[in-house]
């Protein structure tokens, strides 16, 4: 019986491995009981290097090329199995083919919103994402630390590990930083750079090197986004004094819209006295009232396309033609976003003449 398992064996002569897939970072070389002839070829391409292990321990490691499997060319497996010189025998290793190209575009991103104190706003939390590029930089400690027994490492059961490295100390160097967040996006880069720097000997530790990291986005929650986008505008405006004035001849120009005629223009021409008298005063040594800004115009979305700005006349005329509806997206100086026409109160004079839809039959 001996005999017979001794002749149907087959003995490995080359020993490769072709990846056809785009994740895998560890492949074990499968020859099941066969044993691998002395003198076999092993091929290690490009990208790629091999680790031999005799009973759980690492032995030779062989880089890119075509390597001849004799006692001179595996010095520590032969040690480790006291072969003597002019050993020929077939003999049993495990091979691991490991792929040590650029693994690039892996993503990381914070789960929960980081805290931290900013110097000008004060408590914030922040949500950052980016990605990073990684390649295995020595090929034995790889495996050693983090492959063990497995016959196949792809890129999934490291990533979340590596991800959350990046992210401690991502949460660390914000925090030591003190960047305002207002000047985060300038610093970027710099913040990038500083990430790899931090986790490269976290990385080094399981043979891993960092080749690049990104920071893509460092954002605001919504609410705390919607405060300053008003901030920017009142910065734009100048001060409290002259946003009075703005909202007043607003208000002016509504009353003025008003479709009830005449009536309505008398009224804002009266509430503009009004006006000029509040913030001009009555003294005949106070300026003139400044005057009445231009009419407000509107641009509108006609056909997936930005149009305009359009007066509020011109708007009307289109209304009546069909060329827009109260569901028209507009948009003008002053607001936060896109809004359909038929929202906007300004609008409601130019809806005034044209018919609802008809109800459904």
């Amino acid at each position: 019986m001996a005999i017979f398992n001794f002749f149907s064996k087959q003995f490995i002569e080359i020993i490769e491995w072709l990846d056809e897939s785009r994740d895998t970072l560890v492949w074990r070389f499968d020859h099941a009981n066969n044993e691998i002839k002395y003198g076999a070829k092993l091929i290690v391409r490009q990208s790629q290097a091999a680790v031999f292990i005799n009973e759980g321990q690492l032995a030779d490691v062989y880089g890119p090329g075509t390597h001849t499997l004799v006692t001179q060319n595996m010095p520590i497996l032969s040690t480790l199995k006291g072969w003597k010189y002019g050993f020929e025998s077939p003999f049993k290793a495990e091979v691991y083919f490991v792929n040590t190209k650029v693994f690039t575009n892996w993503k990381w991103g914070t789960r929960n919103p980081i805290t931290l104190r900013d110097p000008e706003i004060g408590p914030v939390r922040l949500r950052a994402f980016g990605t990073y590029s990684v390649r295995v930089s020595d090929p034995a400690k790889f495996v050693k630390e983090l492959v063990g027994t497995n016959n196949q490492f792809r890129a999934e059961d490291v990533a979340e590990n590596l991800r959350n490295m990046i992210l401690t100390r991502f949460t660390d160097i914000i925090g030591e930083c003190k960047i305002p967040v207002l000047d985060m996006a300038g610093n970027v880069n710099e913040l990038s750079n500083y990430i790899k720097e931090k986790v490269a000997h976290d990385f080094d530790q399981y043979g891993v090197e960092i080749v690049q990291v990104l920071v893509e986005n460092i954002s605001l929650p919504a609410e705390v986004e919607a405060i300053l986008d008003k901030r920017s505008s009142m910065g734009l405006l100048g001060n409290l004094d002259q946003y009075a004035k703005f909202q007043a001849a607003n208000a002016i120009e509504k009353a003025a819209e008003n479709p009830s005629g005449g009536m309505g223009i008398g009224m804002g021409f009266g509430l503009g006295n009004q006006m000029g008298n509040i913030f001009g005063g009555n003294s005949m040594n106070t300026p003139p009232v400044p005057p009445t800004p231009p009419p407000v115009q509107f641009f509108v979305v006609i056909n997936g396309q930005q149009q305009g700005p359009f007066p509020l006349a011109q708007l009307a005329q289109m209304a009546t033609t069909g060329q827009i509806n109260r569901d028209s997206l507009v948009w003008t100086q002053g607001m936060a976003n896109w809004t359909p026409a038929g929202q906007v109160q300004a609008l409601q004079s130019v809806f005034a003449t044209v018919p609802p839809p008809l109800p459904p039959v």
